[in-house]
């Protein structure tokens, strides 16, 4: 997050108008999703919030980056 200089007062604010992008309910370490959302830029960001296997919360932030757009497509929403 710090190299994409992704603040977490950006993640927790944009939660409200994310999308999902993909849902993992069978990851091996526990289910988990990523969502796309908006910095306070207007910038899209991609942030993965998952339960750790065995529990049924809480919800932790796993990881949030800015996605590439040589891999996705314009929508943010799906790989090329």
């Amino acid at each position: 997050m710090a190299d994409d200089l992704i603040l977490v007062r950006d993640i927790l604010t944009g939660i409200k108008e994310a999308i999902v992008v993909e849902n993992y309910q069978e990851y091996p370490k526990g289910p988990c999703i990523l969502l796309l959302q908006e910095d306070s830029n207007g910038d899209p960001i991609h942030v993965v919030w998952g339960i750790p296997k065995g529990s049924n919360s809480p919800e932790v932030l796993v990881t949030a980056y800015r996605p590439d757009p040589d891999i996705w497509f314009e929508d943010f929403m799906r790989k090329k």
